[in-house]
Formats: structure tokens, sequence, C-alpha cells
């Protein structure tokens, strides 16, 4: 075993982050994930002063042939102890297999997500045509444009759903990445650090242009419903809602799909939102996250349904997402506090 693998169990096995464990060195964040990602050796200094801090004798850490040693705990040392359970090995094999699903599934619940929110703009699209030649004959009745509008909405929600649904279901068996402390093989710390360095401007790309189109997608009301408010009958507020819904989708897309393949390096190396100490509030934060955006959905289609506001509900969606940093932020604050 390496220097960098044994630096790494050892950090887990005393339950520390990496930022912790800088921390106690006198060193960056980063200088740890060198060392662990066996792109960088610590000097002698180092060496002896992780000997010290580990238990362990520097002959175990500068020797590859040395096998791994049962090291004193120290009294930080907590978190292993209070689950009770060994840490979660992961190959190199497996390591791989979830990169790939991850990235596989996150154009399937992005594009799942795009559907749910381009529904309402079909609803939208098929009004205005309704709505747009007032002397000419309808090309429906209003009832026959609400109840195709209606029945369009609910398909592709749930094709959306659904899409969700089959593209996070093998991912089941991974599910221990995010509530679980795990150890790496050899290698494959330093395999998920090359790639997520690799994909981080790609994904600060798509960051950027995911929020671009989401702060942009008001233009076309702003612009359409100002200076044409009353063309067609109104049809062109109504087609300029459909087409900032369009936008919105585009954007979230985006986001969802960067986020997710993102967050699956985070996953493996224990960081950002997967630390030690995320992964123990997890469950938690998931549960009252759920229940938020239910809220926001019964509280969106209650709104659209009772007063027929479909060109103005929208905006509930950025405001929730707003409020919703705020809620996290709260409920970590409570989280922690009762600890």
């Amino acid at each position: 075993m390496i220097l960098a693998d044994k630096i790494l169990n050892l950090r887990k096995k005393n339950g520390w982050s990496q930022e912790e464990l800088a921390q106690q060195l006198g060193v960056s964040r980063q200088s740890v994930s060198k060392w662990e990602g066996a792109q960088a050796i610590p000097d002698i200094e180092r060496i002896i002063d992780l000997s010290h801090l580990f238990g362990v004798s520097t002959d175990f850490l500068i020797r590859d042939e040395l096998e791994f040693e049962e090291p004193a705990m120290t009294d930080a040392a907590q978190l292993p102890v209070e689950t009770g359970r060994p840490l979660r090995h992961v190959t190199m094999e497996e390591a791989n297999e979830f990169l790939s699903m991850k990235a596989r599934a996150a154009g399937r619940v992005a594009g799942g997500v795009s559907l749910c929110i381009l529904s309402a703009a079909l609803l939208l699209v098929i009004l205005g045509l309704n709505s747009a030649f007032p002397s000419a004959t309808p090309v429906f009745t209003e009832e026959a444009a609400i109840a195709i509008g209606m029945t369009t909405l609910l398909l592709m929600v749930a094709a959306g759903v659904a899409a969700i649904l089959v593209a996070t279901m093998p991912l089941k068996r991974f599910e221990f990445l995010e509530t679980e402390q795990i150890e790496t093989e050899y290698g494959v710390h330093g395999m998920v650090r090359a790639r997520s360095e690799q994909y981080q401007e790609t994904h600060t790309r798509n960051i950027v242009l995911g929020v671009g189109l989401c702060i942009v997608s008001a233009v076309p009301i702003i612009v359409l419903s100002v200076n044409w408010a009353e063309s067609a009958g109104g049809a062109i507020s109504v087609f300029a809602t459909a087409l900032t819904l369009v936008l919105v989708a585009l954007g979230v897309n985006l986001l969802v799909r960067t986020s997710i393949i993102n967050g699956s390096f985070q996953q493996l190396l224990e960081e950002g939102d997967y630390t030690p100490e995320q992964k123990a509030k997890r469950p938690f934060m998931s549960q009252i996250s759920g229940i938020y955006w239910l809220l926001v959905v019964a509280g969106y289609l209650a709104y659209s349904f009772g007063w027929n506001s479909w060109d103005t509900s929208w905006i509930i969606w950025p405001v929730a997402a707003v409020i919703y940093g705020a809620f996290v932020g709260l409920a970590s604050l409570v989280v922690r506090g009762g600890k």
C-alpha cells in the first residue's frame, strides 16, 4: 500500500475531512488532496506530524511493503465509533460503473424535469392559438382547448416523472455513497480527482449558461407583453409566457445535468455536500427538502388551477428556489444546534 492510500485511509478512519486534517497539520486542503491523489509527497516534517497525529510509525507511512496496521484513534475520531459500522469499500470497477451510470442518469433526469416544465408551455400554446383569431372560427372550442391542453400536460408530467424514476432506480445500490463514509482502493481517488478537474470547465460553463437562461427567460414576457399586450386578443402574452417556460426548461436542464455529474465526483471524493459531516445530516435534510418541494408543487397547481393564472404562476418557481437556499441554511443551523 502506497503513502497516498495510507493517508487517505487513516484520515477516514479518524473521521476527518481533508480540510480538518489540513488544519491540524497547518497546510492547505489542496495539499492534502494532492497527497491522497499521489500527485505530491509530504516532506519529512509533515510525515512526522502525520505519524504523531494518526498514531502510527513513520516507517509504516513511508514503506509501501508494510500492510495496514490499526492506528491509535484520537479523541476527535468518534464518527466511526458512533455509527458502529466499518467503512464501505469502493473498488475501481465500482467507481467507474457509478460514474458512468450517473452520467447516463443525468441526461434522463434533466430531460424528465424539462418535460414537466414544458407541459405547461404546450397548454399555453393551445390556449393562445384558440384566442389568436377571435373573429374567425376558433381552432378549438374553449372547453376542447382546455381538455386537450390539460390532458397533454398530465401526459407530459407523467412521462417526465417516469423518466426520472427509470433513470434513478438502478442507482439505488449506490445510495450508501450519500450517507456512509467510504474507503477507496488504490488509484480510485486519483482517477476520480483527475476526471473531476477535467470536468470543472464544462461544469462552470453549464452553470453560467443555465443561470443565464433562467434570468433572461423573463425577457419575452417583459418585451412582448408590454409592447403587444392587446394584440390578437391577448394571445401574445400567452405565447410570451410559453416562450419563457421553454427558456426556463433549457436552463434547468443544464443546471440539473451538470449538478448530477459534478455531484458524482463529490460523492466518491467525499467533498462538497458529501463530507462526513454533511452525510450525517443528509437523511434529515432529504426529508425536509422533499416536504418543501411537495408544498411548492401543491401551491403552484392550486394557484394555477384555482385562479386560471398559468401566465403568471411561473414566478412561483424562481421565488421558491431563492427561498429554498435560505430554508436549507436555516435547517442546517437547527441541525447543528441540536447536536
